[in-house]
């Protein structure tokens, strides 16, 4: 299925880009104020209402229009794509909690008010996406991506509410793979749908910041995060590997298996900077996974070393 809850939320940070222009509120806080501006709230609202209103519209016209209705049931999706695509759910409901925490911030909003709500905002539109699921015929509400898109939201406030910081952020990263010019139409026909579609090229990050769990005099560089992902190839499909295609074309065989790295990262949103702008940027290219030399550690009981990985 496309991967359309990462795509809806990477439109949402690109989308409140505005407030990490106004507020650092990716580290820790250097001052919790009270006092709310209801001006910026009521903005932030809006903001949030109307991208919520446009993205369910055209999510639904878009994609469920397009399949036969039902009455609401379950479906069992977790084996699919050996778990990749639900990595990719609990990077969604983590970005979306952290773009909600950081508004509600920006807006003057209390501390311990704007990480609960933010994290509430991830959860109800996360939780909506897999409703419509459940009321479609063709899939159904998932209870494995119900679970991995409320592990976003968790991991992301408990850390606020926790350390006042993110010291473990999710991050994504994604090369092209062989396998999408076998099944252009479930992997991708170009690299923008590859990267959304074809789930043997991406890799999802857990990447955590040393210095933050150094003592404040220590020299270690604070920017400098290690890092853990995973990933899997070989599929062709959700389940098992087709013979053909939909069109009788034959699909060489593969095997499919899982993929461990290990890395060092980049955490963009320490690095100083009295640049507005430049802290916007950087904040926004903190999702990417930064290239850097990787070990693979693979079910088929081999260890690679990549000089680059993305």
């Amino acid at each position: 299925m496309f991967n359309i809850r990462l795509l809806l939320s990477l439109i949402l940070v690109l989308s409140h880009i505005f407030v990490y222009t106004q507020n650092d509120t990716t580290g820790r806080e250097r001052a919790d104020s009270t006092a709310l501006n209801k001006k910026r709230l009521t903005g932030v609202l809006a903001t949030q209402g109307v991208i919520y209103a446009g993205s369910m519209t055209g999510l639904y016209f878009l994609w469920y229009a397009d399949y036969p209705q039902s009455s609401f049931h379950f479906f069992n999706d977790g084996d699919e794509w050996m778990q990749v695509d639900k990595a990719g759910h609990l990077t969604a409901g983590y970005l979306i909690s952290n773009i909600g925490y950081s508004s509600y911030r920006w807006a003057g909003m209390e501390r311990k008010k704007a990480i609960w709500y933010g994290g509430l905002l991830s959860f109800a539109f996360m939780t909506n996406i897999e409703i419509l699921d459940g009321f479609s015929e063709e899939w159904g509400f998932s209870p494995w991506d119900f679970a991995a898109n409320t592990a976003g939201c968790l991991l992301f406030t408990g850390q606020q509410l926790l350390w006042d910081e993110q010291r473990f952020t999710i991050k994504y990263s994604f090369h092209p793979t062989e396998y999408a010019e076998y099944r252009p139409d479930l992997l991708g026909e170009n690299y923008i749908q590859q990267m959304l579609k074809d789930y043997n090229g991406q890799t999802y990050w857990l990447s955590g910041n040393i210095s933050a769990f150094l003592p404040k005099s220590s020299k270690f560089p604070k920017w400098l995060n290690v890092a853990v992902g995973y990933g899997a190839e070989g599929m062709t499909g959700a389940y098992t590997n087709p013979a053909t295609a939909p069109d009788g074309t034959p699909i060489p065989a593969s095997e499919r298996y899982r993929q461990f790295y290990l890395s060092i990262d980049v955490d963009f949103s320490r690095i100083p900077t009295n640049n507005k702008t430049l802290h916007t940027i950087l904040c926004v290219v903190n999702v990417l996974k930064f290239p850097f030399p990787a070990l693979e550690f693979n079910t088929r009981g081999e260890v690679l070393f990549y000089p680059f990985y993305f």
